[in-house]
């Protein structure tokens, strides 16, 4: 590489580099000058020798020069590196989460959007999990045929015999033979879908009382058996009679949006069905949370996208935005949910912070 001092020394010497001498005995601090000096370039082993230094002091962040945790250290705790490792720490150690408020009464969630791909099984689950994991007791019930929820909480739901929500619509099951706990997380139970879901809707057409049917399931005291406090309910990308019984079992609906183009597209359609739902079949059901989804920082769009969901739904919209993610992707292609595959990872941070925020804000409405 080009530099003063290697041109200078080639042209003295006829052509041949000659290395500049170095004093390894004496080292030159930053900043400090060196008048004196007959040499033009002197200031250049100056810099040279002040970045070795400063080499010595920046020791790896994986250790200080006390041998101690970057987390511990003044430089280091305020780092985005330390604080995810401190919260991945906390992840990783049983009850190192803390705890949040339970709510009053359980609270049944519908996770919906007619819209595809907008993560809501990701979302149904990824919340489950991080309430879970911070001490309280949630079931997810997997109302799409495809059983993705399922799938992401480690449950066999293409084993044979196997009790799911389909036979709990049908009335030929209890919660109690449907209910299994996630073999990944303590607290965390679903009720799985079979493929036998996709013909549910034929089904219930011609049952009594067709739209409460999973309301009737859910009783009162059966989740009370199980202490449960939060059910989200995993919607199809449909407005079918699935996601009706979802609604009238549901006391709160959670709309996850997409922060992409067509974000607020069959949005309106929803809201409407909703109104429908409220006025003949269930007066407690609202719209409580607004999730943002999918977020890509580095497009205008998200965050035009963004401003116009908070503008038209205000307060009901977490602050928390959930990032585009491969590892959120990538996790129920494994079982799990991304807390559990990489607690690390921003999707697992964001899924957390949102759980958070959703308790805290149920306990508030609560005291209120």
């Amino acid at each position: 590489m080009w530099s003063p001092r290697k041109a200078q020394n080639k042209k003295r010497s006829g052509g041949t580099v000659q290395p500049a001498p170095v004093d390894d005995s004496a080292t030159v601090e930053a900043g400090a000058t060196t008048a004196g000096t007959d040499d033009p370039h002197a200031h250049l082993v100056g810099q040279r020798s002040a970045r070795v230094v400063d080499k010595t002091r920046k020791v790896s962040r994986e250790t200080t020069t006390t041998g101690g945790s970057p987390i511990a250290d003044e430089t280091y705790a305020d780092t985005p590196i330390a604080m995810a490792a401190a919260r991945a720490s906390q992840v990783l150690t049983p009850g190192g989460a803390g705890q949040l408020p339970r709510p009053a009464h359980t609270r049944i969630m519908t996770v919906a959007n007619q819209k595809g791909g907008v993560g809501k099984t990701t979302t149904a689950v990824n919340l489950a999990a991080g309430l879970a994991l911070r001490g309280l007791r949630v079931l997810v019930v997997d109302l799409d045929p495809q059983g993705n929820a399922s799938t992401a909480l480690g449950i066999d739901h293409r084993a044979q015999d196997i009790a799911s929500v389909y036979e709990l619509l049908l009335g030929e099951v209890t919660l109690r033979e449907a209910i299994q706990e996630s073999p990944s997380q303590k607290g965390l139970y679903c009720v799985p879908a079979t493929l036998d879901l996709a013909g549910a809707e034929i089904e219930l057409v011609s049952l009594v009382a067709r739209e409460n049917r999973l309301r009737n399931a859910l009783s009162d005291e059966l989740l009370a058996e199980y202490e449960i406090d939060y059910v989200f309910i995993d919607c199809p990308p449909s407005l079918g009679l699935l996601t009706v019984n979802a609604m009238v079992a549901a006391r709160e609906v959670l709309i996850p949006i997409q922060c992409e183009y067509y974000a607020l597209e069959g949005v309106g359609q929803l809201l409407r069905n909703i109104e429908l739902v409220q006025a003949h079949l269930n007066r407690e059901l609202h719209v409580s949370t607004i999730i943002l989804t999918m977020y890509d920082g580095r497009t205008k769009l998200a965050d035009q996208v963004a401003e116009e969901v908070r503008s038209h739904f205000g307060d009901k919209v977490l602050s928390t935005i959930i990032p585009r993610s491969v590892k959120v992707s990538e996790a129920p292609g494994y079982g799990m949910t991304i807390i559990e595959y990489d607690p690390g990872s921003r999707g697992a941070m964001s899924y957390l912070d949102a759980a958070r925020e959703l308790a805290l804000r149920g306990a508030s409405e609560t005291s209120a």
